[in-house]
């Protein structure tokens, strides 16, 4: 009786000081006064600090019994008032009807973190909605997926699930004893690079996984295709996961699949490249370029290679371990062998692209050696020129022309030199010319 009697007086005290902040918001607003905005937000802060001081020291239970009893727009700015870290232990105590009008404002403070929670519903995996801890402990999941996860999520599943979860800031540079393990409780630990291949950027991200008493736990720090992939499929397809270690044997399955669309593209690409490379003629732009696309091209490959080779030893760690059926060792196998497959396409895209980088290097060779042999003409054709002109401008020289006036003396000087380097020219262009149509052997001739 006590305590509905004080819910009551708070509530009436909160009702008062809500009905005054309205009152004198609206009288401000319809008084003509210099400083109008000012004396709004004084009364405003006012008004605000009073009930946030009020709220602040109330129980959370006679929190949500007021708010139960506002009115919608009170409701919202009581709720506003309310300090972050009290609004979830209040959210608890409220009606479910009610619940749903704080649900956005959650998402949205918690919009750089996601968990996804899974468990199988006729044969298909189903999402689970997970608000709150309480939520997740109620769910009976086969996997969860975190994606950025906040401190406080990873402390949800150590509390819950008894289950330690990397953070996925470390995930990176791990020593090789570190990337498959078997915990003293029975948790299996797998560390593994996943593709992602965008048009703006190609990387392996680094994904923990988890299997702990029939459960998948995922971590890793950004979304990826792979992931989106699998569950489409096994939210499609009934019985296509059965456990959570189907779930993690069809998330390998699906980035190897990913890994060979992505060498379909790499071939792609290097035709493209080819087209340009095997062209009669090319210049040092098209060069540059051409060497820029095929760099990225080959870091892709790279990529591919040590994506699938981690790949291939996770899957060998299960075997070994024996934690898998025989289904799922058949399984296994099949992924085995396709990974063996793109390992032959791999090798084979390392030889073409050193190929196509070796002709385009063989370009670039031919353009400068053309520019050379312009530099040797044209050095070749005034070497002579030099030797007459330095004996020109020797004093002799008046000596030699005798009685010729120096004008046509000169004039006739430097038109001897034009004709010499004309001479000198057109020599080496009919030695360039005799040499070109000298007979080359052929199969024929040699046969």
């Amino acid at each position: 009786m006590n305590d509905y009697l004080d819910t009551q007086n708070h509530l009436a005290t909160v009702k008062n000081l809500l009905a005054k902040h309205k009152l004198i918001e609206d009288l401000v607003r319809r008084q003509d006064m210099p400083q109008h905005d000012l004396v709004e937000t004084l009364v405003h802060k006012q008004n605000r600090v009073e009930l946030q001081r009020l709220l602040d020291n109330l129980d959370r239970q006679i929190i949500a019994r007021i708010l139960e009893s506002l009115s919608t727009d009170d409701r919202q700015i009581t709720w506003q008032l309310l300090r972050d870290d009290r609004k979830e232990d209040v959210r608890r105590e409220i009606t479910e009807a009610l619940r749903a009008e704080f649900i956005i404002e959650i998402k949205s403070r918690n919009r750089n973190m996601t968990i996804r929670v899974f468990d199988l519903h006729e044969g298909r995996l189903r999402q689970i909605p997970i608000e709150t801890k309480e939520d997740l402990a109620r769910a009976n999941p086969i996997w969860i997926d975190l994606v950025r996860p906040e401190d406080e999520q990873l402390t949800w599943a150590k509390d819950i699930f008894d289950v330690e979860l990397p953070n996925p800031k470390s995930l990176t540079d791990l020593e090789t004893s570190a990337r498959f393990y078997v915990e003293e409780n029975g948790e299996v630990h797998l560390h593994s690079d996943f593709l992602l291949d965008r048009k703006d950027e190609s990387r392996n991200v680094a994904v923990a996984f988890v299997l702990h008493k029939g459960t998948l736990f995922s971590v890793r720090n950004k979304e990826l295709p792979v992931f989106r992939l699998q569950r489409l499929r096994a939210r499609a397809e009934s019985g296509y996961v059965s456990e959570a270690k189907d779930v993690l044997l069809d998330l390998y399955a699906a980035e190897v699949e990913y890994s060979a669309n992505a060498l379909e593209d790499v071939y792609a690409e290097l035709e493209a490249v080819g087209r340009q490379v095997f062209k009669s003629h090319m210049t040092d732009d098209e060069a540059e370029n051409i060497l820029a696309a095929i760099a990225e091209e080959e870091d892709l490959n790279g990529r591919i290679r040590r994506n699938v080779l981690d790949t291939r030893r996770a899957l060998s760690f299960l075997m070994r371990g024996k934690f898998l059926s025989d289904e799922q060792h058949a399984d296994v196998r099949e992924i085995l062998r396709d990974i063996e497959s793109l390992d032959g396409h791999t090798a084979f895209l390392f030889n073409k692209i050193n190929f196509q980088m070796d002709a385009t290097v063989g370009f670039i060779n031919v353009n400068q050696n053309k520019d050379l042999k312009r530099l040797t003409i044209i050095s070749v054709i005034f070497m002579p020129l030099n030797l007459l002109a330095g004996i020109g401008g020797m004093s002799e020289f008046t000596m030699m022309a005798g009685g010729v006036s120096w004008p046509m003396a000169y004039g006739g000087f430097t038109l001897g030199l034009f004709l010499i380097g004309w001479l000198t020219f057109f020599g080496l262009r009919y030695f360039e010319n005799r040499n070109l149509k000298k007979p080359t052997l052929t199969k024929k001739k040699l046969n």
